[in-house]
């Protein structure tokens, strides 16, 4: 793993944390963070910020980000909730899903695309997406959400939880 950085940050851009190792495993980021996989990766991967596979990656793994391009070869599941960019010499093969997605000439999916509709600055989660933002398990949020803990809206049998109210809670909660 190298972090490339080549100038002051004003010159050259945002620093990039580049992966050029072969990688198993699970790799999840809680902050924003420019990551540039070039090697081998099999998993789960959660990022925040922006996520470009490169030329020559090889990625088998369930991808969930926010700004997602791909250039090299992905099988698996890919969510990306702000933008996916299928670049030139990209192979995608599995489940897409996104609200904005380019695909370049000469790029391939091969597999199903679900165009979600760009979702708000207070964005819903499900009860999986919370549990994964905050790191527990879904009947912990599940019993903090029937407690009435938890700030959440319940649709049926679903329970739906909105980020920017989830996010102020967990500021409160830290405090205490």
């Amino acid at each position: 793993m190298a972090l490339r950085r080549r100038g002051s940050e004003e010159e050259m851009g945002p620093r990039w944390l580049e992966v050029d190792a072969s990688m198993t495993g699970t790799l999840s980021f809680k902050d924003p963070v420019n990551l540039q996989i070039n090697g081998q990766f099999e998993g789960n991967l959660d990022t925040k910020g922006n996520l470009a596979i490169g030329e020559k990656a090889q990625i088998k793994a369930t991808i969930h980000g926010e700004l997602i391009s791909i250039a090299g070869d992905v099988e698996g599941t890919v969510t990306a909730s702000k933008r996916l960019e299928l670049l030139h010499t990209a192979h995608m093969v599995g489940k897409v899903t996104t609200p904005k997605l380019v695909v370049h000439e000469g790029a391939t999916l091969h597999g199903t695309c679900e165009m979600l509709q760009a979702r708000a600055e207070s964005q819903w989660m499900t009860l999986e997406e919370l549990a994964r933002y905050l790191e527990v398990d879904t009947s912990t949020v599940l019993e903090w959400a029937q407690g009435g803990r938890l700030p959440a809206q319940r649709e049926g049998t679903q329970w739906r939880f909105d980020r920017r109210r989830v996010e102020e809670w967990v500021a409160q909660e830290k405090i205490r």
